[in-house]
């Protein structure tokens, strides 16, 4: 407001204040802000999990059944997170069969749950499930972010079960000079966190990845928020977006543990050093076709992270798609929309 007079700067402070109490009668008549917008309906349960299978939207979808496993961190709905930003939609609109593994909030009853179980048993039994309820020998898996890592888990060990394998912003190198995420965990005593907490809260590791990047996610969409206070459609998305930032369920202390200090701390994903039960992870066991999807501006699992999969993974028919946008524009940009579902799809389609 500098070179402004006095009555000017008291005009403009008069309608910046209006416009916060109409902006907060918007606010307060919005309703519940709904996410999730795909009909599905639960196949398969064991424990807090469930399967869903979505419904389909072509008359006779792929018959070899898609399951999507999303990260333990955060909440799937991010895939489906309105109807014209859900990736899962596309995917059903291009023919495809697509099922999820919705993993729940691990509660004190789940601390001692250990990777082994998500990938071996979790894993394992939704994927026997399907290949039951398809009669089918092999699915295909889309893994996404942590749930990619622990796709390769799973393609690796048991690799007759998997007919394609997607891996969606995965990280496999996680010592790249560029991760700071990587660079933050490696410098934290993870033993006494779990040993002293149990579970580790949800709360503490989304402070974290927003710490990652502290005025744009903390600060200044805030500020930014003001500018869109008259425009409801545009206040539903920016609190779509908040509401699943927020919902970080727990993590089982058991798994939290071993999946920060042998892939983070260690970096024992692509050193083939990751012992699941009593079994080596070895990369090179992926055999089938892969596809890896990587966001070219991603600031939690920076390109190179994902890109290392391409030297230790040992499948002959392996592709890269970059996408040019952020971690999360993968999932809900307007270019993600168009351009990301059918190329998924399309690989698929001719394998």
């Amino acid at each position: 407001m500098i070179g402004l007079s006095a009555e000017q700067i008291a005009a403009e402070l008069q309608a910046f204040r209006e416009r916060l109490e109409y902006g907060a009668q918007t606010l307060a008549g919005l309703g519940e802000v709904e996410t999730g917008v795909s009909p599905r309906d639960p196949i398969y349960q064991q424990d807090k999990l469930v399967l869903y299978r979505y419904r389909p939207r072509v008359a006779a979808p792929h018959p070899v059944p898609l399951l999507i496993v999303y990260a333990l961190v955060n909440r799937p709905y991010m895939m489906d997170l309105q109807e014209d930003r859900s990736l899962i939609r596309g995917l059903l609109d291009a023919g495809l069969d697509v099922y999820l593994i919705d993993w729940g909030y691990p509660d004190a009853g789940d601390r001692d749950l250990s990777l082994t179980d998500y990938v071996h048993r979790y894993i394992g039994d939704c994927v026997d499930a399907l290949r039951a309820r398809c009669s089918v020998a092999a699915i295909n898996m889309l893994g996404v972010c942590q749930g990619g890592a622990l796709s390769l888990c799973f393609a690796a060990h048991f690799p007759d079960r998997i007919r394609n394998l997607v891996t969606m912003v995965t990280p496999v190198d996680f010592h790249t000079p560029d991760n700071v995420l990587s660079h933050l965990i490696r410098h934290v005593d993870v033993d006494r966190l779990v040993d002293t907490l149990g579970n580790v809260p949800g709360a503490l590791l989304n402070f974290t990845f927003l710490s990652l990047s502290p005025f744009r996610l903390a600060g200044q969409k805030y500020v930014d928020l003001i500018d869109i206070l008259d425009d409801t459609a545009a206040l539903k998305n920016f609190l779509r977006m908040e509401k699943w930032i927020f919902d970080s369920p727990d993590q089982a202390g058991a798994a939290f543990r071993q999946f920060a200090k042998e892939f983070f701390q260690r970096n024992g994903l692509i050193k083939g050093e990751v012992m699941l039960g009593e079994r080596r992870v070895d990369l090179a066991a992926v055999t089938m076709p892969v596809l890896n999807v990587y966001a070219s501006q991603d600031h939690l699992v920076p390109p190179a992270a994902s890109k290392a999969l391409a030297g230790c993974c040992g499948s002959r028919d392996y592709t890269e798609l970059s996408f040019r946008g952020g971690h999360i524009g993968l999932y809900v940009s307007a270019r993600a929309q168009r351009e990301v579902p059918p190329a998924i799809a399309g690989w698929l389609l001719t394998r």
